[in-house]
């Protein structure tokens, strides 16, 4: 599979995603269903590298806040997630919003459904694919 490529509506920020991601996740959570994002995962500068300019949002309402949220700070499409903190190896979790590539080259992968809400639990697979979300 060739690498997937997304951006945001104005082309200042891209991302790159090296090979086949699998599946990607809608969630549920507060931020997630707010801003109708599907997620695909790696790790920062391995499998997945952003370019251009991003702001960040983090949640204030989370005393422990885990990730934040990266945008393009002209158009505003949410670019990815980036975890704040690093793993025993060093190597930082990210994930980039799927919906930001060509739907052609997206229109296949199943969807896996997490529960951040209130169960913080992965939900049984209903079938769907991202070309399943398009309209």
């Amino acid at each position: 599979m060739p690498d997937l490529t997304g951006s945001c509506h104005c082309g200042a920020t891209s991302w790159t995603f090296e090979g086949d991601p699998g599946s990607v996740t809608a969630c549920n959570c507060t931020l997630c269903r707010r801003y109708g994002v599907l997620w695909a995962y790696d790790y920062e500068n391995e499998r997945i590298r952003v370019s251009g300019p991003t702001k960040t949002y983090i949640r204030a309402d989370d005393p422990k806040p885990g990730i934040e949220i990266h945008f393009c700070p002209t158009c505003g499409n949410v670019i990815c997630w980036r975890g704040l903190a690093t793993d025993a190896s060093n190597r930082r979790r990210i994930a980039v919003n799927i919906r930001l590539a060509p739907p052609e080259t997206v229109a296949h992968l199943p969807i896996d459904h997490f529960d951040g809400l209130e169960t913080w639990k992965d939900l049984p697979s209903d079938g769907r694919c991202v070309r399943d979300l398009w309209f």
